[in-house]
């Protein structure tokens, strides 16, 4: 069974029905759409967006009607008039288009990167992030990136999770890491926050985790879910928060994140789980630290760390843990 959080090939075309950028459209009102509203005869004109995504056009003041702007997708249009059009580009669009940015690199080959993600940057596009991600980025880093699936993304940290990650730069290098990810063999450890005083100094959580039933953005410890396992080992408390290092076994989504929560120890700043603002974080208290692999084509034992961010540094040190 392959970790949730991996990155299973898959072939994208995303350009695939979209219109040239800025293209326009013009036609003369006829008989048969006099009457009819401005959006159902944009989506007779361009069938190819959505509704919504004409509406967006009218709102933004794309689409005119006799030469004079409109505002109202629901206007009724009447004979004889001329309706033209600017085709703006969907947000979807950009997803998968190259957009150069800085990247931290702790190692880079002909075959993969090693990178420390900053909290805040989002790895892979999706609703609400259709630009400006890891992805983005690496497809403007390197030209292999444009062949690759996912752009050789092999796992994923949340958005606000900074640390360390390792992204293929080949096809075969890609395969090898998601074979050696679903075995086990590529290690990693993460530094967390958590909430209370967490008794034990070592405990293996071992508890399924999937989709929570009562809401579709959380994970939770829920019967049906995948089997996932962490190891959490105690670095520093104080009388209301601890100081953990997580290792994980399996990579489901939120993982870390579910497993403290369910155990009454949600992380500090983790909102979606219950954890609370302390310490100064703005972002839940999670660091992806160490990341260890054997190289998929040199056969060489390779080990990185991210140093933590001034923030997660800083809060840190005030649990007492040092390191």
């Amino acid at each position: 069974m392959m970790p949730a959080d991996l990155i299973e090939p898959e072939d994208l075309n995303p350009d695939a029905g979209v219109a040239p950028l800025d293209e326009r459209r013009a036609w003369t009102v006829g008989a048969d759409a006099h009457g009819l509203r401005l959006d159902k005869a944009l989506v007779d004109c361009a069938p190819e967006f959505s509704r919504s995504h004409l509406q967006a056009l009218v709102a933004r003041g794309a689409v005119a009607v006799d030469g004079i702007a409109q505002t109202q997708a629901s206007r009724k249009l009447r004979v004889g008039q001329v309706v033209e059009v600017q085709l703006l580009p969907t947000e979807q669009t950009q997803a998968f288009r190259p957009q150069a940015m800085a990247l931290s690199l702790l190692h880079e080959d002909e075959h993969l990167i090693v990178l420390d993600k900053p909290a805040g940057l989002v790895v892979h596009p999706a609703p609400g992030h259709w630009s400006g991600t890891l992805l983005n980025g690496l497809l403007a880093h390197h030209p292999g990136a444009q062949g690759l699936p996912r752009a050789g993304i092999v796992h994923r940290l949340d958005r606000d999770t900074s640390g360390v990650m390792v992204v293929a730069k080949t096809l075969a290098c890609m395969q090898a890491l998601v074979a050696a990810i679903a075995a086990r063999e590529v290690q990693r450890l993460y530094r967390a926050i958590a909430t209370g005083r967490v008794l034990e100094d070592h405990q293996d959580i071992d508890a399924p985790v999937g989709r929570d039933p009562r809401s579709r953005i959380r994970m939770a410890v829920v019967a049906s879910g995948k089997p996932s396992r962490t190891t959490v080992r105690v670095c520093a408390r104080t009388d209301r928060l601890t100081a953990v290092e997580c290792r994980l076994h399996t990579g489901r989504t939120h993982q870390i994140r579910v497993h403290m929560a369910h155990r009454g120890h949600p992380l500090v700043a983790d909102g979606l789980y219950g954890g609370t603002a302390a310490l100064g974080l703005e972002r839940q208290a999670l660091h992806a630290h160490r990341l260890s692999l054997v190289h998929p084509m040199s056969g060489q034992l390779m080990d990185f760390e991210a140093p933590p961010p001034n923030d997660f540094a800083r809060a840190w040190g005030e649990v007492g843990a040092v390191g």
